[in-house]
């Protein structure tokens, strides 16, 4: 008997995931095409904790004038790698600022994300190309968001979303928030991380 349970068990899973198949392609397309940033805290107090917000803001204020002219993502990529010192040295003046003497790292690679609900988007979980800024330790809760398209730079509207994501990609980031299929993909991701 439990051997057709977790039979029926898979069954239907594979059954929603192969339904789902053009939104994983969507979700696959969308890790292609947006560049995330990633901070992480030196630690969870709560001066640690606001210090992150602080520098996260300074920093998006910094880059949103770097992606103004840039048409896809690998020019926001270059554009980043261009100006990885500056930005750097843009959080190391906000950590001083605050009173700290933390030091900063930022670095542009590849990182997993899961799923991640955000007020009038979501990202689903992959592994995408993103700009990391480690503050000290690096070891507190962190904050992450998209830098290209700016959708973490003030409120996107619904015009820049539509210019830089195509439709598959435009209904991935804008489907109900607890749509199940995110959970499918984060799945699909674990299985996909083991193999790499």
């Amino acid at each position: 008997m439990k051997k057709y349970i977790h039979l029926f068990v898979a069954s239907v899973i594979l059954a929603g995931m192969l339904l789902s198949l053009p939104f994983f392609d969507s979700c696959e397309a969308l890790t292609e095409d947006v560049l995330r940033v990633h901070i992480l805290a030196n630690s969870d107090s709560a001066a640690d904790q606001s210090l992150k917000l602080c520098v996260r803001d300074r920093v998006l204020s910094q880059c949103s004038a770097y992606y103004a002219d840039c048409a896809d993502k690998a020019a926001a990529i270059a554009v980043t790698k261009a100006h990885l010192s500056e930005i750097e040295a843009v959080a190391r003046d906000e950590i001083a600022r605050h009173g700290f003497s933390y030091p900063v790292r930022a670095q542009l690679g590849e990182t997993r994300f899961d799923t991640r609900y955000y007020e009038d988007f979501t990202m689903p979980a992959g592994v995408y190309d993103a700009l990391r800024l480690t503050i000290g330790d690096g070891e507190g809760k962190n904050w992450w968001c998209v830098m290209y398209p700016s959708l973490c730079v003030g409120a996107a509207t619904e015009t820049e979303m539509r210019d830089k994501l195509d439709d598959g990609e435009y209904e991935v980031v804008t489907s109900e928030q607890f749509d199940f299929r995110f959970k499918l993909v984060e799945y699909w991701e674990d299985i996909r991380s083991w193999f790499r």
